[in-house]
C-alpha cells in the first residue's frame, strides 16, 4: 500500500495485510498509538470520528455513513497513521454506537424469542470486550469518549471484567508473541507499556459559561480562578480516580493495573457546548473573515487557497475565543483538545514514558517505543488470536481464548445473574409442588399433572433470561424423581385396569420372580379379582385380572377343565399346528378382507400391536408404556369408529379356499378381518356338551351354582318338523316367528299336550319338537342368570319352567354387557357379560346350526367369531358355547364399555342358531 493511502482511514485487519512503506526519514522512529472508544448519543456526526478530524485538523473520517474503504464486518476498528506526527490513531466501534446499534437490532428477525435476544446482545458485549482488550494491549494512550458530561458508573463493572479476562488470557498471548522481535518486558507484559486512560466528555446545554467567564449569579468584581469547564474537569477527575480507587481497578504500582491515570496531570477534559444558534454563528464567522480580510489587504493569495486560509484562521480564532482566550482577571486559559491529548503523546514520543505508580515505594513501570514495523508485527499476532482466528497456526490459542470468556457473565451479564438467582430459588418451591401428595408409585398420567402443577408454581416465581433453561431442568429433576423408583408399571389389563407393580420385567419362560433385581422381575397384577365359572358352568373359581389373551381366554378354563369337565364330550375348533420348531407370527401388513378395508379411515391408521400381546410371560420386552399418545378408552384402537354398522353383516368368506398355514399363526383372535389360512395357537371359545337332552329339566331349570333364584330356567324354542312327503323337506325353517314358523293346519305337535305352541288336540304330535335356548350372563362376582330379551331377565316363580319363547333372543341382537341385577354401594355400574349359550338339542331329525358372531365394540371393530364356523349340533344333547373372556385382535384389544359408553354398540349378532329339518335315513 502506498502512502498515498494513509489518506483514508482503513480497518485495523487491511492496515496489518499490508505491505505499507514507510518514508526513509521516519522509519527508526518510534510510533505512539492512541485508542479512542467509548459512547455516542444520537447526534448527527459520531464523536469519536470528528475528535481524529479535529487532532489531525483534516477531513479524515467521514462525519456520515458507514466507513469509506468499506471496511470488513468482523473488524470493528478503524485505524488513521498520520506519519508525520509519528501517531497513529485506532478508533473502536461498536453496539455503544448509534450507527451500530441500529444495524444490530436490523439483524434480528421479529420472532425472536426473548432468551435468544439476550444471547445476541450478550454476544455482542463479548465481541466489545475481546476488542478493547486488544486495544488495551497494543496502545499507548486511550481516549473514552462520553457523549455527555456524567460519569458512566458501568465502565467501572466493564474495566474489572477486562482485568480478569486478561489475567485468564494472559499466558496464551504470551505464547502467540513469544517470536516477536519486542523487549523482553513487552513479551512478558503483553503490551508495550501500561497505558495511560484519557476521558473526553462532550457538555450539553445544562451548563453555561456567561461572556465574561464567570458563572452566572456570581459577583462579576470577584472572578473565580478557573472556568466553570475546568472546575468540572477536575470534578470528575476527582470522581473518576476515587470509584476506581475503591473498586481496586486503579492500585498503587501501575505494572498491575488494566490502565493507569497521571497522578500530576490533566486526563478529564470537557469539549465545550457548540452554539445552539446556527444562524448566529454563520454570521460571526463571515463577520470574521471579514475582518481578517481587511487585516490581510496585503495579501496576495487568491482563490480556493485563500478561502481556505481564511477558514483555517476562523477556526484558530474560534478556538482560541472558546478555549484559549484569557478571561477577564486572573483566570487561567482552557488548553485546547489537541494540546490536553499531546502532553501525553510527547511523554511517549520523547521516551520518557509514564511514571504513574504511587505509595512509599512505587515501582518503575516498563515503557517501550517501538518502530512501525515491530508494532505490526505484534498488533497481527493479537489480531489474530482476539479477533479474526483465521490464522492456523494459532487455532488453537484463539479457541482456548474463546473459552475464557466465561469470566465476563459475573461481571458483565447481570440480568442473566439476577435471573439464575430468581430461577434457583423457585425450583424448591416446584420440586415441592410436584412431590406433594404423590404416591409412591404413579403412571405417566400422574407424572404430567404433576408436572404442570410444578410448572404453574415455577412462572409464577421465575424470570428472565434463564427461565427456559431451569424449566427444562424442572423437567428433568422431575423426571428422574420419577423415574427412581416411583415409576408405575403403566401395563393395562384385559378389563382396563393398570398393573399396580412399579416399573418392573416380565419373567421369561422357566424364569422365577424376583423382587431383588433392579428393576424386578414380576408377572402382571392389577390386584383385580373377579369370580368365574367353567367350560360347562359347573364349577366356580376365583381368578386373576388377565393381561394377555391367553391367560383370559385359555389358562383358566384349562386349570378348572383338570378339576371339572375334562371328561366331557366336545367339540374342538381347529389351532394351529405348527411343522416347524420355532413358528412365528403372522406379519400385520397381511392381506385383509375387503369389509375392513372398506370400512372407516381410522382403521387404516391403527397400527400399533397390542399392548397385552407384547407382554406376555415369554416376552422380555419392558413392560412400561412410556407413550403418551396411548389410548385409554374401553375399546383400545377400535374406540374412533364412526358409529356405522354396515360391515358388520357380511359374511366372513370361508377358509376352506386354503389349507392352514403351519409356518406362521394368528398373533390374536379369529375375527372378520383376518386374513385366509391363518389358525390362532389356541382356542378363545369352548363347546362341551353336558349330557343328553333329557338332562335338562324345565320344571327345575339349571343346577349350577352362582345362579339368581329363579333365573336359571332357559327359554323353550319350538321347532316344526316337516313331514317326508312334503316338497321342501329339508329347507330352513325360518326362526322369526312368523307365520311361516308355525305348523300347517291339521298338523300336531311333538310332546306334551297343552305345550307352549298353543295348537289343538286334534292335530299329528310327530310333527312339532321343542328345543331350548338359554343366554347366560355373568358378572365379576360370578352371579348368573339367563336373559329372555336384550333388557330382560328370566324369572321363574312358580313350577313350569320358563314361559317366554326362545324366537326373541334369537332373532334379534342381544347385548354383550347388562347392568348387573345386583348392583354394589358404589357409584361405578357392574356389568354383566354374556358368557355361556346353553342348547337343549332333542332326539329329533332337526339339524341345529351353531354360527356364533360377536361385536365387542363400535365400527371399525370387528365381529369375533370362532375358528370354526356353521357347526351342526349333534342331537340328543345338552351343549354348551363358552364365549371368550376378552377380545382381542392383532391390533388392539377391546376393553369393556366405560359407564358413559353406550352397550348397545357391544353385541351378539343375529341369527347364532339355526334350525334346519334333517332327511332321515333311507329304510
Amino acid at each position: 500500500m502506498k502512502e498515498a493511502n494513509m489518506a483514508v482511514p482503513v480497518s485495523i485487519g487491511a492496515l496489518l495485510q499490508s505491505d505499507f512503506l514507510e518514508d526513509a526519514a521516519y522509519r527508526d522512529d518510534g510510533l505512539c498509538v492512541v485508542g479512542i472508544f467509548g459512547k455516542s448519543n444520537m447526534q448527527p456526526g459520531p464523536l469519536k470520528e470528528s475528535l481524529i478530524n479535529t487532532l489531525a485538523d483534516k477531513h479524515i473520517f467521514s462525519l456520515f455513513g458507514g466507513p469509506q474503504d468499506g471496511g470488513t464486518a468482523d473488524s470493528h476498528i478503524q485505524a488513521f497513521y498520520n506519519q508525520e506526527n509519528r501517531v497513529l490513531y485506532l478508533v473502536l466501534s461498536s453496539v455503544c454506537d448509534s450507527r451500530q446499534l441500529l444495524q444490530a437490532c436490523q439483524s434480528l428477525s421479529a420472532g425472536t424469542g426473548h432468551s435468544d435476544s439476550h444471547d445476541f446482545w450478550k454476544g455482542l458485549d463479548r465481541q466489545h470486550c475481546l476488542h478493547l482488550l486488544y486495544m488495551f494491549s497494543v496502545c499507548h494512550v486511550l481516549l473514552l469518549v462520553h457523549p455527555n458530561q456524567t460519569f458512566d458508573v458501568t465502565y467501572d463493572r466493564l474495566f474489572r471484567a477486562l482485568d480478569a479476562l486478561r489475567q485468564k488470557v494472559l499466558p496464551l498471548i504470551r505464547a502467540a508473541i513469544k517470536d516477536c522481535p519486542v523487549s523482553k518486558e513487552w513479551k512478558v507484559n503483553c503490551r508495550p507499556c501500561p497505558p495511560r486512560l484519557l476521558f473526553v466528555f462532550q457538555m450539553n446545554g445544562t451548563l453555561k459559561v456567561s461572556a465574561n467567564g464567570s458563572e452566572s449569579g456570581g459577583n462579576p468584581d470577584k472572578p473565580k480562578k478557573h472556568s466553570p469547564r475546568r472546575r468540572l474537569q477536575h470534578a470528575l477527575e476527582d470522581q473518576i480516580y476515587r470509584i476506581f480507587r475503591k473498586s481496586r481497578v486503579l492500585t498503587n504500582q501501575s505494572s498491575n493495573c488494566l490502565f493507569t491515570v497521571p497522578a500530576n496531570q490533566a486526563f478529564v477534559y470537557v469539549i465545550p457546548t457548540a452554539d445552539e444558534d446556527p444562524v448566529g454563528a454563520l454570521l460571526g464567522q463571515l463577520r470574521s473573515n471579514c475582518i481578517l480580510c481587511d487585516q490581510d489587504s496585503t495579501t496576495s493569495v487568491s482563490g480556493p487557497r485563500r478561502y481556505q486560509q481564511m477558514r483555517r484562521s476562523a477556526r484558530q480564532s474560534s478556538c482560541s475565543g472558546d478555549s484559549g482566550s484569557m478571561s477577564m482577571g486572573a483566570q487561567l486559559v482552557d488548553c485546547s483538545l489537541k494540546e490536553f491529548l499531546w502532553q501525553h503523546v510527547e511523554l511517549v514520543l520523547t521516551k520518557k514514558g509514564f511514571d504513574d505508580s504511587v505509595g512509599r515505594n512505587p515501582q518503575p513501570s516498563h515503557f517501550e517505543l517501538p518502530t512501525y514495523s515491530k508494532w505490526v508485527q505484534v498488533a497481527s499476532r493479537l489480531h489474530q488470536v482476539l479477533i479474526s482466528n483465521t490464522d492456523e497456526e494459532i487455532a488453537e490459542l484463539a479457541s482456548k481464548v474463546q473459552s475464557q470468556l466465561k469470566v465476563l457473565e459475573g461481571f458483565l451479564d447481570a440480568d442473566t445473574k439476577f435471573s439464575e438467582n430468581r430461577c434457583q430459588k423457585a425450583l424448591p418451591l416446584a420440586h415441592s409442588a410436584y412431590q406433594s401428595n404423590l404416591p409412591h408409585n404413579y403412571t405417566t398420567t400422574v407424572h404430567k399433572n404433576q408436572l404442570a402443577q410444578a410448572l404453574r408454581v415455577y412462572s409464577q416465581h421465575a424470570r428472565g433470561v434463564a427461565f427456559q433453561r431451569y424449566a427444562l431442568q424442572l423437567h428433568e429433576d422431575c423426571y428422574k424423581f420419577w423415574s427412581n423408583g416411583h415409576q408405575l408399571c403403566e401395563e393395562r389389563s384385559l378389563t382396563d385396569q393398570h398393573c399396580v407393580h412399579k416399573f418392573h420385567l416380565l419373567p421369561q419362560p422357566g424364569e422365577k420372580p424376583d423382587m431383588d433385581r433392579n428393576p424386578p422381575i414380576l408377572n402382571h397384577n392389577s390386584r383385580g379379582r373377579s369370580t368365574s365359572s367353567c367350560n360347562c358352568g359347573r364349577k366356580q373359581a376365583p381368578r386373576e385380572d388377565p393381561f394377555d389373551i391367553q391367560a383370559a381366554n385359555y389358562d383358566f378354563y384349562q386349570m378348572l377343565e383338570e378339576k371339572c369337565c375334562g371328561k366331557l364330550e366336545r367339540i374342538e375348533f381347529p389351532v394351529f399346528q405348527p411343522s416347524t420348531p420355532d413358528p412365528a407370527p403372522a406379519c400385520n401388513q397381511a392381506q385383509r378382507l375387503p369389509s375392513e378395508a372398506s370400512g372407516s379411515g381410522e382403521a387404516e391408521r391403527l397400527k400399533e400391536p397390542s399392548t397385552a400381546q407384547s407382554h406376555t410371560p415369554g416376552d422380555t420386552s419392558l413392560s412400561l408404556a412410556l407413550s403418551l399418545g396411548q389410548s385409554t378408552d374401553s375399546l383400545g384402537p377400535y374406540a374412533d369408529g364412526d358409529g356405522t354398522d354396515t360391515q358388520v353383516q357380511q359374511k366372513r368368506p370361508s377358509l376352506v379356499d386354503r389349507q392352514p398355514s403351519t409356518v406362521e399363526y394368528l398373533p390374536g383372535m379369529m375375527h372378520s378381518g383376518c386374513p385366509k389360512g391363518l389358525l390362532p395357537k389356541f382356542s378363545s371359545w369352548s363347546l362341551v356338551k353336558l349330557g343328553p337332552a333329557k338332562s335338562y329339566n324345565c320344571h327345575t331349570g339349571l343346577e349350577q351354582p352362582g345362579f339368581l333364584p329363579g333365573s336359571s330356567f332357559l327359554l323353550p324354542w319350538d321347532l316344526v318338523i316337516r313331514s317326508r312327503s312334503e316338497e321342501d323337506t329339508g329347507l330352513t325353517e325360518p326362526l322369526d316367528g312368523g307365520t311361516s314358523s308355525w305348523p300347517a293346519p291339521n298338523k300336531t305337535l311333538v310332546g306334551k299336550r297343552g305345550s307352549t305352541g298353543g295348537l289343538g288336540r286334534s292335530r299329528r304330535r310327530d310333527d312339532m319338537a321343542r328345543a331350548f335356548v338359554g343366554f347366560e350372563y355373568e358378572d365379576s362376582r360370578g352371579r348368573r342368570f339367563i336373559s329372555s330379551g336384550p333388557d330382560k331377565i328370566v324369572k321363574v316363580l312358580g313350577p313350569g319352567g320358563a314361559k317366554d319363547p326362545a324366537t326373541r333372543v334369537l332373532n334379534t341382537d342381544m347385548p354383550l354387557y347388562i347392568p348387573s341385577p345386583s348392583q354394589g354401594r358404589g357409584l361405578k355400574p357392574h356389568y354383566a357379560q354374556l358368557a355361556r349359550l346353553f342348547i337343549v338339542v332333542p332326539d329329533a331329525p332337526l339339524e341345529v346350526t351353531l354360527n356364533p358372531q360377536v361385536q365387542p365394540g363400535p365400527p371399525p371393530c370387528p365381529v369375533f367369531h370362532p375358528e370354526q364356523t356353521d357347526l351342526v349340533l349333534p342331537p340328543d344333547g345338552l351343549w354348551v358355547l363358552r364365549f371368550p373372556y376378552s377380545y382381542a385382535a392383532d391390533r388392539g384389544t377391546c376393553y369393556p364399555p366405560k359407564e358413559n359408553q353406550p352397550l348397545n354398540n357391544y353385541k351378539v349378532l343375529r341369527g347364532i342358531l339355526r334350525a334346519t329339518t334333517a332327511n332321515p335315513p333311507p329304510q
